[in-house]
Formats: C-alpha cells, structure tokens, sequence
C-alpha cells in the first residue's frame, strides 16, 4: 500500500473505560467514555467531532496524542499505532487544547514553545528559528517576551496553535479551540485554521458549534454517547439539527391536540410533564406553525427543545429503513 493510501486517522472498534473505587469498601465503578468508535480520515482533510459535552470526544482526542491508553481496538496515525508506536505519533502529530491547559501562565510565550521546542527534540538554534517564524506567524512577536497569563484568550489560543505546530506537525488535534472566545477572536482564529487547511495538513476538529463545523470542515462525525452515531457532510448534520425539536406545552385543548398531531412536519403528540403534551416536530417549518396554532388558542406555558442527537440519527435510520 502506498503512503497516499494510509489515511491520517483509522480507527477500528475503539473502546476505553474508566475504572473509579469509591466509599470505605472501595466499591468498583465502570464508566464507558467510547463505546466501540470507528473512524477514519483523510490526509489533507478537516473532519470535525460534533457532539455534547461528555460525548466522548475528548477522550478519543487524547488516545491519538498518546496521552491515554485505549481499553481495546486500535487507533493508527499516518499509520502509526498509538500505543506500540506512540513515539512516531508524537513525531507527527499536534494537540490543541481550550483554555489555559497546556500553558504555563508565569513564563513567557517564547519560553513556553521554547521548552515545547525541546520536547519535540530540536536542538537549540533549530528551535529559537521555529519558535521566532511562529511568533510572527501568529501575531505574538511584540507580546513574545510577556508572561502567557497577561494574554488574552483570543491570544493564548494563538499560542495553543503555535505549540501545536513547534514540530511541523502534519497532523493536528483541535480540542474545542474556540470555546469561550468572542465572536472576533473566534473569526480570527478560523482564518488561521483556513491558512493551515492551504498548506494541506490534516485537521481533526472537536466542537459541540455546528456553525463553526460548516465553516471549517468538509465531513463532520457526530458523536454521543462514547458512539459514533454518524458521518455526514457539515450541511447534512445542519439540517438535521434544525429540522428535529420538541415543543412542549401545557393547558392545550383536547381539540387542538388532534388537530396538531395532523399537522404536516408533526411526528406525533405524546404525554407531557405536569399533564401537558409534547410534540414531536420533524420537519423544518412546523415548529412556527405548532406555536403560532397554540398562541391563537391562549396557551401561555410553551417551551421549545432541540432532540437528542441520538434520537435524531434514531429517526433518521428509522427512515431510511422504511425506504428500503
């Protein structure tokens, strides 16, 4: 097999629990964080991981980089296994981490990618050369020598991408690397992943923003659960998100229960909380139409709710399903 044909990241039937012992008895407790994950991506790709906080996402991230021991089944990097070859991963491979994880507030930006310079085993001047080109690359030359913690967010993320770049990594791991910027720092930081997607490195991108997916990614896999629920085109997720919610409503009229239930786009009317009802909408549009019907009849106690992803991928197989 050539080396174009290995893609960036395989991964096969990927599974990893945590073991926790609590109480006087040391009772043992499983937590399953993947769930028998299979992924694959191309090299020069930017694939996001869509999913909710606790999706998993991060512990997949971190079995790549090295950082955690897979339970079971395999991950490969450009071909290299995480665990029996873990030091040619680190060779080729990059982390970028949210927030201040990574970072050491006290020293300055140059001697932080000085020392992740070291650790990528440049020698000396090699490593003053790499680390000034990124400095000016990211716009960090003139705050170069201020202590990291002086920075803004918008400024350490910068900083996050720059040490995820000390070895010229052709692959990199962006672990929700927007979370918590405002909106312009979030835009600039996206122009410098399209400056990388142009110099065509592979991009594994980990976000619960379906916006910032469509913008950045060309397949997206959605993930819940520890479970890989499905691998589609940003566009194609999007709908499914938006089309999928629940209008939940109390006080509604026997009458308009039926009538709602027959509406176009409406799933199905179930029982409620507190004797109210929930509709099911799974069409883009009926949700104004189910509230505009329950605001003309004087219901007041309406609220609106977006489905599971699970549930959402659920009623898409169960669609397809019924095509076949």
């Amino acid at each position: 097999m050539s080396t174009a044909a290995v893609p960036a990241v395989e991964v096969r039937d990927l599974r990893r629990t945590f073991v926790t012992r609590r109480g006087p008895r040391r009772a043992r407790t499983e937590r399953v964080a993947l769930d028998g994950v299979n992924l694959r991506v191309e090299r020069g790709e930017t694939h996001g991981l869509l999913g909710p906080n606790g999706a998993g996402k991060t512990t997949l991230m971190k079995i790549l980089a090295t950082l955690l021991v897979p339970t079971s089944g395999q991950a490969r990097v450009l071909g290299y296994d995480v665990v029996g070859e873990h030091r040619r991963v680190r060779e080729v491979i990059g982390l970028v981490l949210g927030g201040d994880n990574g970072l050491y507030g006290s020293l300055s930006a140059r001697r932080n990618l000085l020392y992740w310079a070291t650790l990528a085993g440049l020698d000396g001047r090699a490593a003053a050369r790499r680390v000034d080109l990124l400095l000016e690359r990211f716009g960090l030359a003139e705050r170069a020598d201020s202590p990291t913690e002086t920075f803004s967010r918008g400024m350490r993320q910068r900083l996050h991408l720059a040490r995820g770049l000390v070895g010229d990594s052709a692959v990199l791991i962006l672990d929700e690397p927007t979370n918590g910027m405002d909106p312009v720092a979030a835009l600039a930081f996206r122009d410098v992943v399209r400056e990388l997607q142009g110099e065509g490195r592979t991009l594994l991108l980990a976000t619960h923003d379906m916006a910032e997916a469509e913008q950045l990614c060309e397949r997206v896999t959605l993930v819940d659960g520890g479970r890989v629920l499905a691998t589609e085109a940003p566009h194609t997720l999007g709908g499914w998100l938006t089309r999928y919610e629940y209008v939940d409503a109390e006080g509604v009229p026997p009458g308009l229960v039926a009538e709602l239930a027959d509406l176009p786009g409406v799933d199905g009317v179930e029982p409620g909380e507190r004797g109210g009802i929930r509709v099911r909408v799974v069409a883009e549009g009926t949700t104004h139409d189910v509230l505009t019907r329950l605001v003309a009849a004087g219901v007041t106690t309406i609220r609106t709710d977006r489905m599971s992803l699970q549930d959402i991928y659920l009623r898409m197989v169960g669609h397809r399903e019924l095509e076949v």
